[in-house]
């Protein structure tokens, strides 16, 4: 167990992918705070900007606040953006970056866009695997059962093929709240720097966790087949 745990690889190439996922979350984190002082020229609060957004693209999602900070997100279950308390009823450049980015996933379903289609059928699966897959890893090598520790591997693998195709829904996300807020004039060019600085924020938090998920695979393969190859040696 402490070997599955705490191994050479976990330090090499899980560790540094921690690193930069916490650096990541420092810096969304930091410059959220720093454009959530910042007032617009519009005066709209978040909820009256994804509201805006929406009336311009000929679509009606209702927007419900969220306790919390950060915890904003779509849900298509409901077809509802939920905004945190930080962003619903705040007029600054972030509150309208990031209720604009979750309106952008309200369009994106509205518009049946393939990646985030894909996202939502295999999330299931995927929460199904996450959840299970260091134990069936764990248990397969214990127990000397190679095909547990590879069915292990395969939820691994799936839960990555997740984080990368969540990648693309994000970005997309983002690039739909930036046209509509500069193509609706709801925000001002300058206005819009900050934005986008907010929201490339975020975006790194995505690939570092995707980078962190693949670096977790790579050393559960490493691991699998590597024990593999001895046994066979």
């Amino acid at each position: 167990m402490p070997f599955y745990f705490m191994d050479y690889w976990y330090l090499i190439l899980v560790v540094p992918a921690i690193l930069l996922s916490l650096w990541a979350q420092i810096k969304v984190q930091s410059t959220f705070h720093k454009y959530s002082k910042l007032g617009t020229n519009s005066g709209m609060t978040g909820r009256q900007a994804s509201e805006e957004i929406q009336r311009q693209n000929g679509i009606r999602v209702p927007v419900e606040q969220v306790a919390g900070s950060m915890t904003d997100h779509y849900d298509p279950k409901a077809n509802a953006i939920r905004l945190s308390e930080t962003v619903g009823e705040v007029r600054s450049i972030a509150a309208i970056g990031v209720a604009a980015h979750e309106t952008g996933h309200a369009l994106q379903y509205e518009n049946e866009y393939g990646p985030v289609k894909i996202r939502t059928l295999i999330y299931p699966a995927t929460k199904f695997a996450a959840t299970f897959s260091p134990y069936l890893v764990l248990a397969g090598l214990l127990f000397a059962f190679p095909i547990l520790a590879y069915v292990g591997v395969a939820f691994f693998a799936l839960s990555t093929v997740f984080q990368l195709i969540t990648l693309p829904v994000e970005f997309n996300a983002s690039a739909r709240a930036m046209k509509a807020l500069r193509e609706g004039g709801i925000l001002t060019e300058e206005e819009l720097k900050g934005v986008r600085k907010v929201l490339t924020a975020a975006a790194m938090t995505y690939v570092a966790a995707l980078f962190v998920s693949l670096m977790s695979l790579l050393r559960v393969l490493i691991i699998v087949f590597g024990r593999g190859g001895r046994r066979n040696s």
